[in-house]
């Protein structure tokens, strides 16, 4: 029974941070481009989500049976991201979730492990999705290096767009880069070693034992997607397998978003699906504590899912952070002096209670007069009804701004804080906050869309919530 990639989506943030602004900063030399930042109210938990919405558009969400989510930067170090996404996306109760952590690799490790779930008739439709939020160190490599985003893919063995014909994994106890518990910076070895010993090594391992496996040469391919270490050493890999730098290579973007991490080939992987074409052969190839390879088909259902957001126009849609300092708040990087404002609190009680509507940002709809409340709440604010409502989701809805206001006293990361009213199309007004706009062009009328956030921190406990945004191309 063939098994694959049924649909695919992935999430970019709005902000860049250019290299140049880093060596003015910290002088030196930098190759020209740039990297995406995550805002300071996203987390991989929030891009992820992101990805996952982008992937499930216009599919039935009742039909996914897991979801896997692979990150090195999870929300919490004791307490699942998977089924928390879960509930924000509207999965149904009864699925598989899982959170696979401590390795770049685990996207392709969620990937393995969703199809063997597949093939043995445990599930029919799986969930895999990777992000990551690394902070480097200040003046490092690193930092020039990293950026944020995430991919999800629907795996499944119906309509598939994509089919699986092929994988092979190695796995590895050599150590490259690593971060121990107490270490809030990636650590790694010298370069040439871990380059050398590790990545080249293992890499070119793999995807020479996937070729002697399954009879293939790198001539079968149109394209080859690969991890990328950096762009120096990914087309050193190239070379040494054979592949057409100019027509086979997948760009692995380090110079538009940066090395997102867990979420990195994935990425790579969504940028070139959306170029496929049916017929083409794809190689897959992930690095990290080993490798998993795979063999794809790209099939005539490819075409019925081109309208994602995908890589080709999160990158589209951008803004440039206007300095380091900002960078800095948002990744909160210095020691800042306290403000003084009353604490933040949060109640578990009151979270699990009104879940519903927290996370999965539903609203009632009156049965007697049709109008849509939000929050919830026993009476129709309308024509009075009382109990007498049904649930609608708003989340997937776009709005238009009723009116905003801008707040530049009040304590806020990205100053100056913009609390907004929004008329949701087909009714319901929603009150929250705008973010990833420019102050300067905000508009009466303006078209926003709702995007998951984390809205504050109170008592050690990430408060998630629904903001709006301007609408992304």
């Amino acid at each position: 029974m063939p098994v694959g990639i049924t649909s695919y989506g992935a999430y970019i943030p709005i902000y860049r941070l250019s290299t140049q602004t880093l060596t003015q900063v910290w002088g030196g030399f930098a190759a020209p481009g740039e990297k995406a930042v995550a805002n300071w109210d996203e987390d991989s938990l929030t891009m992820a989500v992101e990805a996952i919405i982008d992937c499930l558009n216009g599919m039935d969400r009742e039909l996914v049976d897991g979801l896997y989510f692979a990150t090195t930067t999870p929300a919490y170090r004791e307490k699942q991201s998977a089924s928390i996404m879960a509930k924000v996306v509207d999965l149904h109760r009864d699925i598989v979730t899982m959170d696979i952590a401590n390795s770049l690799r685990g996207g392709s490790i969620a990937m393995k492990a969703a199809l063997d779930a597949i093939n043995a008739g445990s599930a029919k439709n799986f969930l895999v999705a990777a992000a990551d939020c690394r902070v480097p160190a200040p003046d490092s490599t690193f930092e020039q290096l990293f950026g944020d985003g995430a991919a999800a893919l629907l795996l499944g063995d119906a309509d598939i767009a994509v089919e699986i014909e092929g994988s092979h994994t190695i796995f590895s106890d050599f150590i490259d880069t690593w971060r121990r518990e107490e270490d809030r910076y990636i650590q790694a070895w010298e370069d040439r070693f871990i380059i050398e010993e590790g990545y080249l090594a293992h890499l070119v391992e793999a995807i020479s034992g996937l070729f002697k496996k399954y009879n293939v040469t790198p001539k079968d391919f149109a394209k080859a997607v690969f991890y990328a270490y950096d762009s120096r050493r990914h087309a050193e890999i190239a070379r040494r397998l054979g592949f057409d730098l100019k027509t086979q290579v997948q760009d692995p973007l380090l110079s538009a978003i940066g090395h997102t991490g867990t979420a990195s080939a994935l990425m790579m992987l969504v940028a070139a699906l959306e170029e496929a074409k049916p017929g083409d052969r794809i190689l897959f190839a992930n690095y990290g504590d080993g490798a998993d390879t795979f063999i794809l088909r790209v099939t005539d259902q490819i075409e019925k899912v081109r309208d994602r957001r995908g890589i080709k126009r999160h990158l589209a849609s951008k803004m440039m952070a206007p300095n380091y300092g900002k960078y800095l708040h948002f990744r909160n990087l210095m020691e800042w002096l306290p403000v003084r404002q009353p604490p933040k609190y949060a109640a578990l009680t009151v979270s699990w209670r009104d879940r519903d509507w927290i996370l999965s940002c539903r609203g009632y709809k009156c049965k007697h007069c049709g109008n849509i409340i939000f929050p919830p709440q026993r009476v129709c604010s309308y024509c009075q009804a009382k109990d007498d409502f049904e649930e609608v989701k708003l989340s997937d809805k776009k709005g238009t701004l009723f009116t905003y206001s801008l707040d530049n006293l009040g304590v806020t990361v990205d100053p100056p804080s913009v609390y907004a009213i929004v008329d949701l199309e087909g009714g319901g007004r929603f009150a929250t906050i705008l973010t990833d706009r420019d102050p300067e062009k905000i508009t009466p009328d303006m078209r926003v869309e709702l995007t998951f956030r984390n809205f504050h921190e109170g008592q050690n406990i990430h408060n998630y919530f629904w903001k709006c945004r301007p609408i992304r191309a």
